[in-house]
């Protein structure tokens, strides 16, 4: 099935049926076998057991971005390619990358107070994902603000779109300037710099976290497409009783 058959919400709909329980069932044991294997993860010689904060922050980090990049595509596919269903993916993700981008400050902030003395500092990458934070809840301020939808579509897509720039800054802000946060340590030249005995659970967790946004995101396109059928009949309703 192409993404053309996909703007058909009604296929859309079907697949959605099949392939969500499915879905939460891998997300769940990945998720089980992931926490596993953090809690038996050895502490680190230098920053003990709180290195066990990162299971939970990096995925989470690494999603505040990944999600934005699929508001942009999906803003792509608004603006340019007219999908019926960018919108709805793009309204969907938005809550579920400020809650990614939430718990990624949250758990920063526990993980620095032990590292750095202090659970926030105005650095550049902490102070560039809390934009990105910020920006999330713009996008959703903006979809509740414009009753049209199709307005608020092309608003939001435009906002997204424009903010995509602070994704690239995030990303390299421990390139380019002196910050508190450390470099990359798993998509680096040369290799993951990290241990195995921490390499493997992160990437586990990462990919579970993944499955999570991909199945919560799924479930919440589907109740978007499912709510605008119900406003499309009141309003037909609503006209005829006008009329």
């Amino acid at each position: 099935m192409s993404l053309i058959d996909l703007a058909n919400p009604t296929r859309f709909l079907a697949l959605t049926a099949r392939v969500l329980p499915w879905l939460a069932a891998i997300t769940t044991v990945l998720l089980a076998i992931g926490l596993y294997q953090a809690a038996m993860a050895p502490d680190d010689y230098q920053q003990g057991a709180t290195v066990k904060i990162m299971f939970i922050h990096v995925p989470n980090a690494w999603l505040s971005m990944f999600v934005w990049g699929v508001m942009s595509v999906a803003a792509l596919g608004t603006l340019v390619w007219r999908h019926p269903l960018a919108d709805v993916a793009a309204k969907a993700a938005a809550p579920l990358g400020a809650a990614f981008t939430f718990l990624a400050l949250v758990t920063g902030s526990l993980w620095g107070r032990p590292m750095w003395g202090t659970y926030w500092e105005w650095d550049a990458r902490l102070t560039s994902v809390l934009i990105l934070f910020l920006m999330y809840l713009g996008i959703m301020a903006l979809w509740r603000a414009v009753e049209d939808p199709s307005r608020a579509a092309r608003a939001a897509a435009i906002l997204t779109l424009v903010g995509a720039i602070n994704i690239p800054i995030i990303k390299f802000s421990v390139d380019w300037w002196n910050t508190l946060h450390q470099g990359a340590s798993v998509i680096r030249a040369g290799g993951p710099s990290m241990d195995r005995a921490f390499l493997i659970p992160l990437l586990i967790m990462a990919v579970a976290f993944s499955l999570l946004f991909l199945t919560l995101h799924l479930a919440a396109m589907r109740n978007e497409v499912l709510r605008r059928r119900v406003r499309s009949l009141q309003m037909m309703q609503a006209s005829r009783q006008a009329a």
